[in-house]
């Protein structure tokens, strides 16, 4: 993963889970386990909230019920976890995909 997906995608997680990161940029590791920290809270304290949460960031509802099975090898927490950071990978992806160039010099375009 790139420096820059890194942080965009830690960014993203912070405002979304309201978790302060600090100054320093984090390593995938550090974010996976601040956030399945966070999920595992959720799971015990705040259920309703983690799944309102993950159906806003649209992580696969298919996926989230194997991540709650207890067919799934890794703890829920750590599967949710990954899938979420998956998913904030793919928006910004996409988003850079798709991304329109800014307009140069827009107020010369409107002159009438």
């Amino acid at each position: 993963m790139d420096k820059e997906l890194s942080i965009q995608t830690t960014a993203l997680i912070a405002r979304d889970f309201g978790i302060d990161i600090g100054e320093h940029p984090l390593s995938e590791e550090e974010l996976l386990r601040i956030v399945a920290d966070e999920v595992a809270y959720m799971l015990e304290y705040r259920t309703d909230f983690l799944m309102s949460l993950l159906y806003r960031l649209d992580v696969s509802e298919h996926k989230i019920s194997h991540a709650l099975s207890p067919f799934c090898i890794e703890p829920a927490n750590i599967t949710l976890a990954k899938l979420i950071i998956e998913r904030q990978h793919q928006r910004i992806l996409t988003k850079r995909q798709y991304k329109q160039p800014k307009p140069k010099d827009l107020e010369d375009e409107l002159d009438f």
